[in-house]
């Protein structure tokens, strides 16, 4: 739900019912005590007249607020508002949480989004109550909190891994922001939490993993998003089953191997407790990319969604309430690398997800690089990176398979993406990000919209032309004519990536939830 259009009231009552659905959409500052609180703090509702509300934590932490340390806000899932919008804000926060003010400065962040630093300031601070700095100080904040109670690092370690320049910047702003120091933030941590940090490596891998639990919103189809990794994981690259996802990943820091599971100590994934989480195990070859790192992997996730009102708008159909009821919580499976994303995306037109897959094995094999001799845990299977764009766009015709108008359309996109022609991240806005990616030979509206519901995880997109679509949509008794289905899909704005997701499953056999099938008529010419 948008919560900008909420009045006081409005986000009163849901502070006073200590409402779970709204936190990490705003915060509630007490102006009597000088903290903010996540939305269903369980503290004593505060009377009216002292309270007023932030659109984020880094507005409150401006004027002058802490973190609350019984409710901890900054553990609350990320706001679903940031892939919902797709104004400057949304693509801004985006951008904020992928480092990128860490590695190219406001100046960087404004560039990319199109204004100068000063504008794009004014408008943030404007919108969002903080400018870019104050945002991304936040968010900084976010991971050093996370680090100081989910492991046992050094906290000098915690404090570059968090994106901070010194330590000293590391214990001011910790001190600022919650009102205690970092070995003070540490022994706060609940005792199971802090069993957990002393042996992070509960799965039984080698040392030098992070451990770190990643807030859901209940309910959360972990199967169905589980199944789908399943059907698509690229041997020797990725790893998938019922209950975990693992992968090799370039960072901006160098190589990395990471692994999604189902937190077992959380709670059930299906139900609405509050306290719902993944577990996120991560070796990394900098520290400071694991901030970098947990934005990827809960956008991969969709951890951030609304499926509250997800659901009820989905719902509010008669032909869709069958799918939402056996299915709720359903997520849309974001994306790891934006430029991976597009290869894979054009590889899979016009083929079944199997025989994308057997494609994307022999690429990896044989154009990708193996990871550093100590960039994984002993144990794992998976070694080798997916080939950066310059070597697909060099030898991919000795690689690929398939008509030869579609192999050179993979080869020159791989060769505008690795000379910079062809720009592609979480920030794009999206109508020009969809406009760039038509231009290019062989990307047709599917591959496009696909794209776009992926990287920049678009909560509406619809995709009428895949095949699995429209006989999902069959069997849920809507119209399967392009046109007839197109405009009845256009009444579950802004969720139509939802009833896309719906409808994959309503195409799959009834005893496998593997999304199976986003095949086109598209042409690869």
């Amino acid at each position: 739900m948008d919560t900008r259009s909420m009045t006081f009231d409005e986000r009163y009552r849901a502070i006073h019912a200590r409402d779970t659905r709204f936190d990490g959409q705003f915060v509630t500052a007490v102006r009597t005590t000088g903290i903010y609180c996540r939305p269903s703090c369980p503290a004593r509702t505060p009377k009216p007249t002292n309270v007023e509300f932030f659109a984020t934590s880094a507005a409150a932490h401006e004027s002058g607020y802490r973190a609350c340390k019984r409710c901890l806000p900054e553990a609350a899932p990320g706001s679903p508002a940031w892939d919902v919008r797709g104004d400057v804000a949304g693509r801004a926060m985006r951008l904020i949480a992928d480092g990128v003010v860490e590695r190219e400065g406001v100046a960087g962040l404004a560039s990319r989004l199109g204004y100068s630093s000063r504008h794009l300031t004014r408008m943030l601070s404007s919108e969002l109550g903080a400018g870019p700095l104050a945002l991304a100080r936040a968010q900084r904040a976010h991971t050093a909190r996370m680090l100081l109670v989910h492991t046992d690092l050094p906290a000098a370690d915690a404090a570059f891994s968090a994106g901070f320049a010194s330590v000293r910047q590391f214990n001011d702003t910790v001190r600022e922001v919650f009102g205690l120091s970092p070995t003070a933030l540490r022994a706060r941590a609940p005792i199971a939490q802090r069993a957990r940090a002393a042996s992070p490596l509960d799965a039984g891998v080698s040392t030098g993993l992070i451990s770190l639990a990643l807030p859901v919103r209940a309910p959360f189809d972990d199967a169905g998003v589980f199944a789908w990794m399943i059907a698509r994981a690229v041997p020797g690259m990725e790893t998938a089953d019922a209950s975990s996802f693992t992968r090799t990943l370039q960072l901006p820091g160098g190589p990395a191997w990471f692994r999604m599971r189902r937190d077992e100590k959380a709670g059930s994934n299906s139900g609405s407790g509050e306290r719902l989480s993944l577990r996120l195990d991560a070796h990394l070859s900098h520290l400071s990319d694991l901030a970098v790192l947990v934005a990827r992997a809960r956008r991969l996730f969709d951890l951030d969604a609304d499926p509250v009102a997800i659901d009820a708008a989905l719902s509010a159909h008669p032909e869709l309430a069958p799918l939402v009821a056996a299915i709720p919580g359903i997520r849309v499976p974001g994306a790891a690398d934006p430029h991976e994303m597009l290869i894979r995306a054009m590889v899979g037109q016009q083929v079944s997800v199997a025989s994308a897959r057997t494609a994307l094995t022999r690429l990896v094999a044989e154009l990708g690089t193996d990871m550093p001799a100590d960039g994984t845990p002993t144990e794992a299977t998976e070694r080798r990176l997916f080939p950066t764009m310059a070597v697909i766009s060099e030898h991919g015709a000795e690689v690929l398979r398939g008509p030869a108008a579609r192999i050179r359309a993979i080869m020159g996109a791989a060769d505008a993406l690795a000379s910079g022609e062809l720009t592609l991240t979480s920030g794009d806005a999206a109508e020009e990000q969809r406009a760039r990616l038509l231009a290019m030979p062989g990307i047709g509206p599917w591959t496009a919209d696909y794209v776009r519901m992926r990287v920049l995880g678009d909560p509406d997109i619809f995709l009428p032309g895949d095949v699995a679509v429209r006989t999902g949509a069959g069997r849920a008794g809507l119209p399967e004519p392009i046109r007839e289905l197109t405009e009845w899909a256009a009444t579950t704005a802004p969720w139509q990536s939802y009833l896309t997701a719906h409808l994959w499953r309503a195409s799959a056999p009834s005893s496998s939830p593997n999304f199976e099938t986003p095949r086109t008529q598209e042409a690869s010419a």
